[in-house]
């Protein structure tokens, strides 16, 4: 399942040019995973809570393709590429009227709550598959 978030440019997330930082490309696309997660149905403060398991950015690779602007409305696209016991790789772009901006491939590892690597929760991973 791809999910989409609507994300408007604001100043704060511009340079001196009216041109979006770099970095807040990965801002953008945190939200979009934290809300593709939502729409999935999974509650993550409830899952660390619950049984102490949450996410860690292990590898991002990301494409800086054109850049967005000041006011630009953007969409954060986010799709499932790959699952393992322990880890989820996620592609995200982010588009502008349906042109991509930026791309990127993050692979996410699931860590109990001392930080070591664990194997992702039976629900969550089924939840993941069936999206």
């Amino acid at each position: 399942m791809m999910h989409s978030l609507a994300v408007r440019v604001y100043y704060e997330d511009t340079d001196l040019a009216g041109i979006v930082y770099y970095a807040n490309y990965l801002k953008f696309i945190e939200r979009g995973r934290s809300e593709w997660l939502r729409a999935l149905g999974v509650d993550q403060l409830r899952l660390k809570t619950d049984s102490g398991h949450v996410f860690a950015v292990r590898r991002i690779e990301a494409d800086y393709l054109r850049p967005a602007h000041f006011d630009d409305l953007l969409a954060v696209e986010t799709t499932l590429d790959q699952m393992t016991a322990a880890r989820i790789v996620v592609s995200q772009t982010v588009r502008r009227e349906g042109d991509p901006l930026f791309t990127a491939r993050v692979t996410l590892a699931c860590l109990d709550a001392q930080g070591r690597p664990v194997r992702l929760p039976k629900g969550l991973a089924e939840t993941l598959a069936s999206g």
